[in-house]
């Protein structure tokens, strides 16, 4: 039998990372087995965005070659991370009259196009489009409309829109590499789906997924995604303050975060000491707390902002479920307790799991929760449809023509 395959490609600024699983069928939900993933540095991106595409393509290239050598066996498409400050979101509502008595799927099709019938700005493309609720007869509050009776059906849907150019440029480096973009997946969404669980979205909960140049906020309220935004700050500023604080260059100060980082003091020994180089050769020393010091000056200043935009978007007390933190900032040694202090809500480390089997201790991390998030988006999607995946077959016959195309 030909094994189903799903792949997530999250492109980061600082980390790219790939998630190859087969997807197995399942009454309910669909799961992933995890047979491979890969993390290397990412060259030729910055802030999101595709700088050197060259750069970029080796960077997919090396991943996705790494990860089926771990799984082994060849993949042809994959599904691909979007993120960045070019991301925006708005709401459109569409309106449809009901010709036969009771609402059939066919009704819920023609309401969500005349809700996405709106004006794109010509560099804009639509990448999500979010059903809310149903009105049906002025009757609100319908999750599912289909089966009722009624005359009128309406809808709100959550449009998200990214710039035309970024996004084009991760699917070209991904083309350049010799595999298939299935679809462009905002990544707030897809992490969301690895991380959080049913009886979260439903009494509401935030998803902070915090990445090397930005911060994936997602709202969800009564089992809907309410908000999506893409905040324009992550482990970079952690970064950046280090280089300030400490005068050391970038790579220094960036070992410096990964080797003794911790959000605040009380975790560490006050009376341990990094060593950083001068630039005469010679070495200084400054204490692992002082360290800590900027790095939680800078995480409380990310969790208010996050705190205030929160606010701006739900009554205070809606997030019956609190916080949930993910990414590659997450991994650092006391950021539990700076956000819960901060942010004054119940806030707990999100990571993969539910849906995923296999090797799972490779994807345990905070750090794979949008590549394992992507692939499980892969298995929804194959689920609905019966498209979307890789055979071993088709795969090897598909890079196998990429591989000549590029040759000749």
């Amino acid at each position: 039998m030909k094994s189903i395959l799903v792949t997530g490609l999250d492109i980061g600024s600082t980390c790219t990372r790939a998630v190859i699983g087969e997807c197995v069928r399942d009454f309910h939900r669909p799961e992933v087995r995890v047979l491979g993933v890969a993390s290397t540095p990412t060259d030729g991106v910055r802030r999101d965005q595709v700088t050197d595409l060259e750069a970029a393509t080796d960077t997919v290239r090396r991943a996705l070659q790494e990860a089926e050598l771990m799984a082994g066996m060849r993949i042809d498409r994959v599904y691909v991370g979007v993120s960045g400050e070019h991301v925006d979101s708005n709401r459109s509502v569409g309106v449809v009259a009901v010709a036969a008595r009771e609402i059939a799927p066919s009704d819920v099709k023609r309401v969500h196009a005349v809700a996405r019938a709106v004006p794109v700005v010509r560099d804009r493309e639509l990448l999500h489009a979010i059903p809310q609720h149903y009105v049906v007869d002025n009757q609100g509050g319908i999750k599912d409309p289909v089966g009722m009776s009624g005359t009128r059906l309406e809808t709100e849907l959550y449009l998200v829109t990214g710039c035309s150019a970024v996004v084009g440029n991760i699917v070209r480096a991904v083309e350049k590499a010799a595999y298939r973009v299935q679809d462009a997946v905002l990544e707030p969404i897809a992490t969301s789906r690895a991380v959080l669980a049913e009886d979260e979205r439903e009494l509401g909960v935030a998803m902070l997924d915090m990445g090397g140049a930005t911060t994936g906020l997602s709202i969800h309220y009564e089992g809907r995604i309410r908000h999506l935004e893409v905040l324009p700050f992550g482990g970079n500023a952690i970064t950046s303050d280090l280089i300030r604080g400490l005068s050391v260059p970038f790579a220094e100060a960036r070992r410096i975060k990964e080797l003794y980082g911790a959000a605040h003091a009380r975790v560490v020994d006050p009376n341990e000491v990094v060593r950083i180089p001068r630039t005469n050769g010679n070495r200084r020393e400054v204490t692992r707390g002082t360290v800590a010091e900027l790095i939680e000056e800078r995480l409380q200043n990310m969790f208010r902002r996050i705190d205030r935009r929160i606010q701006d978007i739900l009554p205070q007390g809606s997030l019956g479920a609190g916080v949930v933190i993910t990414g590659g900032v997450a991994v650092t040694p006391g950021i539990l307790a700076v956000a819960k202090r901060t942010l004054q809500a119940p806030v707990r480390i999100g990571v993969p799991g539910d849906g995923l089997s296999g090797l799972m201790d490779a994807v345990t991390g905070p750090g794979f929760a949008t590549a394992a998030g992507l692939a499980l988006h892969g298995a929804d999607y194959f689920m609905d449809t019966g498209g979307g995946v890789s055979t071993v077959a088709s795969g090897m016959v598909t890079r196998m023509g990429a591989w000549l195309k590029e040759f000749f």
